[in-house]
C-alpha cells in the first residue's frame, strides 16, 4: 500500500469527525450540507450545475490520484512491475461489486464512449444486419454505430420515442416496434444523456432476449446516481463513466461483458495485455497493460465508491433528487411547460430537465457562462430547446434560484 501524505490523512481525519457528527440530514435543509461544499474545490467563479457532463472529483479522489501519480513519477519500474496489476485488480474487485457483476466480467476504460467503441469494433455484423438505437440516445453513440456500419455493410436504424411518455411499457413497445429478422444487436441508455430520462431497461432486455437480439446499454449517467445490479438486468454489454455521478476521476470507466461475449471482445489498442513475463490468458486480462500510461484514474475507482459510501448513497440520491425536483418546479414557475415524462412515476434522478420558451438559443449557454458564471447545458432535441441541470453534493437552492433568474434575463 502506498504510504498517504500528512496533509492527507489530517484531512481524512477532520472529514470522518465531520460526518460523524451529522450522520442524519434534513434534504431539504441547505444548511445540513454546506460542510459537502469544501470536498469540493470548485472555482470561485463558476456556477456548476453540469456534473453530468464532466463532474469535478471531490478532495479524497483527487488526493488518491496524487498519490498513485507520486508513486508512478518517482519509481516507474517499481509502479508498473509490482504496484499495477495488484492495484488493477483491487479497483476492479470494487468497481464490479459497487455495480452488481461478476469480477471476470468487468475491465477498466476510459469512459462509456471508449467501452462503446470496444464494443462496436468487436460486435460481430455483416451486410444486411442492423443495429437499432433510439432518438434520445447520444450523438457519440450514433456516431460510432454508424461508422461500423459502414464498414460492414449492416444498417443503423433509430426509433422515435412518444414526445410525451406516459408508461414505462410504451417505451418498451416503441423500441420492439423497430426490431425485424435482421436486428443483432438494440443500444439504449440506461439515463438518456440529451433528455435525463431513467429508461426501462430490465424490461427492454427481457423482451429483446425474447427474441434472441443482443442488447448494450450506455450507462455513463447510472453509477450512483442510480441502484445497479448489472447482472439482474440481462444485458450483453453494459458501458459507463465513473466521473460522474459516482465522482471518480475524469477519464475513468468500466466496461462489462456477458460470458458469452467474453471470447469475441478485443481491445482497441493491442499491446502486451499484461507485462512479461506475464502473458494474458483470459479476455479481461488483454485490457491490464496497453503501453506507457498513467493509469491513476483507475486506480482511484475505489476511493470514489469509498467517499460516496461515506455520505451514504440512498441519503446521496434523496437530497439530489430533490433539489432536482425544486429546478423542475421553480423553472416550470417561471417560464411553464412540463417535462416529458411525469416525474413522480420514476423517470428522473438527480438532473432536472425542463423546456425554455420558444425562440432560438443557440447561444444561451454561451451567455450563461459570460454573463453570470453558471455552467449548465442548454440542448436542442427534436426541434425545441432544454436546459438540463445537474444537481450534486456541492449545489443549493440559492444556486436555483441564480440560474432561474439568469435564465429569464436572457431569454426575454
Amino acid at each position: 500500500m502506498l504510504a498517504e501524505s500528512a496533509d492527507h490523512v489530517s484531512y481524512l481525519l477532520d472529514r470522518r469527525s465531520v460526518l460523524s457528527a451529522m450522520t442524519t440530514r434534513d434534504i431539504t435543509n441547505d444548511q445540513d450540507w454546506l460542510d459537502f461544499s469544501h470536498e469540493w474545490a470548485i472555482r470561485p467563479d463558476t456556477l456548476y450545475m453540469n456534473h453530468g457532463s464532466f463532474g469535478p472529483p471531490p478532495r479524497p479522489v483527487k488526493y488518491a490520484r496524487r498519490r498513485w501519480i507520486d508513486a508512478l513519477d518517482e519509481q516507474p519500474m517499481d509502479f508498473y512491475v509490482r504496484l499495477l496489476e495488484p492495484a488493477v485488480l483491487r479497483a476492479r474487485e470494487a468497481t464490479s461489486e459497487f455495480v452488481g457483476t461478476a469480477l471476470n466480467n468487468l475491465v477498466l476504460v476510459e469512459n462509456a464512449t471508449f467501452g462503446m467503441n470496444v464494443v462496436a469494433d468487436s460486435f460481430p455484423l455483416k451486410e444486411g444486419d442492423e443495429v437499432l438505437l433510439n432518438n434520445h440516445e447520444y450523438g457519440a453513440v450514433h456516431r460510432i454505430w454508424e461508422r461500423i456500419c459502414r464498414r460492414t455493410g449492416a444498417i443503423m436504424r433509430s426509433v422515435d420515442l412518444p414526445r410525451r411518455i406516459d408508461s414505462q411499457e410504451e417505451v418498451v413497445q416503441s423500441i420492439l416496434s423497430g426490431v425485424n429478422e435482421n436486428t443483432r444487436l438494440v443500444v439504449v441508455s440506461h439515463v438518456t444523456s440529451a433528455t435525463a430520462l431513467i429508461m426501462p431497461v430490465q424490461q427492454i432486455c427481457e423482451k429483446l432476449r425474447e427474441r434472441g437480439v443482443a442488447v448494450c446499454i450506455d450507462g455513463p449517467h447510472a453509477p450512483a446516481q442510480i441502484e445497479l445490479n448489472i447482472d439482474q438486468l440481462g444485458c450483453d454489454f453494459y458501458t459507463a463513466s465513473c466521473h460522474k455521478w459516482l465522482c471518480g476521476n475524469l477519464g475513468s470507466g468500466f466496461l462489462v461483458v456477458h460470458p458469452r461475449w467474453h471470447t469475441t471482445l478485443e481491445p482497441q489498442l493491442k499491446s502486451w495485455g499484461r507485462l512479461l513475463p506475464a502473458i494474458p490468458e483470459r479476455w479481461f486480462e488483454e485490457f491490464t497493460w496497453s503501453g506507457t500510461r498513467d493509469p491513476s484514474v483507475y486506480l482511484t475507482v475505489p476511493d470514489a465508491i469509498e467517499f460516496m459510501k461515506s455520505v451514504g448513497l440512498q441519503q446521496f440520491r434523496e437530497r439530489t433528487y430533490w433539489l432536482a425536483a425544486q429546478a423542475r418546479d421553480r423553472l416550470a414557475a417561471e417560464f411553464g411547460g412540463e417535462p416529458l415524462a411525469d416525474p413522480s412515476k420514476g423517470w428522473y434522478g438527480c438532473m432536472a430537465h425542463m423546456p425554455l420558451p420558444s425562440g432560438d438559443w443557440t447561444e444561451l449557454q454561451h451567455r450563461l457562462w459570460n454573463q453570470h458564471g453558471i455552467e449548465v447545458p442548454i440542448i436542442h432535441f427534436e426541434n425545441d430547446w432544454f436546459v438540463r441541470v445537474s444537481c450534486h453534493l456541492y449545489n443549493h437552492q440559492i444556486q436555483l434560484d441564480t440560474l432561474v433568474k439568469a435564465l429569464w434575463l436572457e431569454t426575454r
